[in-house]
């Protein structure tokens, strides 16, 4: 058969076999797609484990199911992109000190009537609501590097001549350049009878006073599981997830397991059905809480961070209630690796407890009053709460004319020395316009000779144990009121201002008979004494304001006016309209 006769007859032939193998691979990846679709259905998980008590009545027309859960009305949107891992803005950061990072309960106990607890109010609480320069005369070269100011400024009322030294806290690191590690984490959330309260009255009072909040009314039930959902929309691929629920005892709700395989919009329907019961063991939930990161301590600290973060009203009834229980077993957890954040729900937050135990290495704590507020701060804050990058910050004062006597705005200031001051962790912080949100302690100091030599040495530790310090010498023969900068003013204005409040908090509780204008018009703003604990089942007292502190007030409302003005912070005015009121209280 001629060639070209053969060729047109195999032509045909070899066609027909290209097509039929072009329609099988497209019908194989048609195959793939399908089995990738449905791959990735299955990888989304729903693994919420909590079945909760038998049905409960809970009024007239509201049931729990047998679950223990009202029946589900419309799935919540599935959560928010999550955050890119490197911060946007090409800003510089600081740092700022564990502990207390508001000062909400303080503020909102007075705008409701009530009186504070002395706990309500921290200094470094306070501080974290400013901005501060730092005075930092050069580029930083390292993790973090101190930068002092000095001040010698007149006590208000006696005129008597103070000492100060601000310590700045900066950092070479830039929001560009700053990465959180994946993050194993925990939420361990408190569901006791005491959280079906609104979360604008007080659980041990009774009726609720009223409110023209228009969240008034929500309990904190209500508010701590909106909380842990906004908590949720800042998780991502990489991170794992697990919750933990307590009452007299701990439950588990959701083991840990990666965002990625989870049906994150699920969870989020679960969580803002639960309801409260029971007494309140906050021991169980630490524990449990803390169990559920046991396989994960020996991971990679360079690449995870281990974090609990525990929403309650912190009124412990049941279980190892004592401070040191509670506090030595979040520093056994810190010690391998754990940290705790404590998110504190409702007015009556007793902040007397969680002041004391989270102290400890890598924790802080904030206070939750409206969810608005909230979603706002984790939006700005969630990447910086759940990183530490200094440990074990410990400053040592050489001096033979002057010796600490007061440090404000360590957690661990009562740690302190003539010589020392400890701080456990810093944690990044924000710097707009060349100031650091919360970014400065500050020390009082005891003139003790007219030697004005003062050498200053700090030693620390970061994330992954390598140590860091620094030298350096400064020289304080300032006389006559005198500030280095705008940062250090502000601190002694605002520690001042804390001062005089922790004192008026104190007195209305014991009346002391000395009449409080006498003691400061003598001897000046007296340093507060440390708090007291008491019961955790925390109760009201209605708001007083005796004559002689109503005297204070507006007389240190004229001083503080001043220094507003003077270091140019506009923010300050809260302080001023918060004196007024106190003032006026009875009026």
């Amino acid at each position: 058969m001629p060639s070209s006769i053969r060729t047109l007859l195999i032509l045909p032939v070899l066609v027909l076999t290209m097509a039929l193998l072009a329609l099988a691979a497209c019908a194989e990846d048609d195959d793939q797609v399908e089995d990738h679709n449905a791959t990735a259905e299955q990888a989304l998980t729903d693994d919420w484990e909590y079945t909760g008590p038998e049905p409960v009545e809970y009024g007239p027309n509201v049931k729990t199911t047998a679950k223990g859960v009202a029946p589900m009305a419309s799935m919540p949107a599935p959560a928010g992109a999550a955050p890119m891992m490197l911060m946007e803005s090409s800003d510089a950061l600081g740092f700022s000190t564990g502990g207390a990072k508001d000062v909400g309960n303080f503020r909102e106990n007075i705008e409701a009537g009530y009186l504070p607890l002395p706990t309500d109010l921290t200094y470094e609480g306070l501080f974290y609501d400013y901005y501060f320069d730092t005075d930092q005369q050069e580029p930083c070269q390292a993790l973090f590097c101190p930068s002092y100011s000095l001040a010698v400024a007149p006590d208000p009322f006696s005129g008597r001549t103070d000492y100060y030294l601000s310590v700045g806290l900066n950092s070479n690191l830039t929001e560009a350049d700053f990465a959180r590690k994946k993050l194993n984490l925990v939420v361990v959330l408190d569901i006791s009878g005491s959280m079906g309260s609104p979360f604008d009255q007080y659980y041990y009072d009774g009726p609720a006073k009223q409110d023209d909040d228009p969240d008034a009314g929500k309990t904190k039930m209500q508010l701590a599981a909106k909380a842990v959902t906004l908590l949720m929309d800042h998780l991502r691929p990489g991170d794992r997830f697990g919750v933990v629920l307590f009452d007299d005892r701990a439950y588990l709700a959701k083991p840990l397991s990666p965002v990625e395989r989870t049906d994150m919009a699920a969870i989020k329907g679960h969580v803002l059905e639960i309801f409260e019961q029971g007494g309140t063991n906050m021991e169980a939930g630490m524990r449990l809480g803390g169990k559920l990161l046991d396989e994960f301590e020996n991971a990679d600290k360079s690449e995870y961070e281990n974090r609990v973060i525990f929403l309650t009203d912190a009124m412990p009834n049941l279980g190892d209630t004592s401070e040191e229980g509670l506090l030595g077993m979040l520093e056994r957890n810190a010690n391998r690796g754990v940290y705790t954040t404590f998110i504190g729900i409702g007015v009556d937050f007793n902040t007397e407890l969680v002041e004391s135990i989270s102290k400890v290495t890598g924790a802080n704590y904030y206070a939750v009053h409206s969810a608005a507020e909230f979603k706002t701060r984790m939006d700005d804050e969630f990447e910086f709460m759940v990183t530490p990058l200094v440990f074990d910050l410990v400053l040592q004062v050489e001096s033979q004319g002057f010796e600490i006597e007061r440090v404000y705005g360590s957690p661990q200031a009562d740690e302190a020395t003539g010589e020392i001051m400890r701080v456990a962790t810093l944690f990044p912080s924000r710097t707009e316009e060349g100031e650091t949100r919360g970014g400065v302690v500050l020390l009082k100091l005891r003139k003790t000779s007219d030697n004005p030599r003062l050498i200053l040495a700090t030693n620390y530790q970061d994330r992954d144990h390598n140590p860091g310090g620094a030298v350096d010498e400064i020289t304080f023969d300032q006389t006559g009121e005198f500030y280095g900068g705008t940062g250090v003013r502000k601190a002694v204005a605002l520690v001042r201002y804390a001062d005089l409040m922790l004192n008026w908090m104190g007195y209305e509780r014991t009346k002391t008979q000395v009449p409080p204008e006498r003691v400061y018009m003598d001897d000046g703003i007296p340093l507060p004494p440390r708090p007291e604990l008491g019961q955790w089942e925390r109760t009201s007292m209605d708001l007083a304001v005796s004559p002689g502190y109503k005297i204070l007030f507006k007389l240190f409302r004229g001083y503080l006016d001043k220094e507003m003005k003077a270091v140019g912070d506009d923010s300050m005015q809260r302080e001023l309209d918060l004196l007024d009121k106190l003032a006026a209280h009875g009026s």
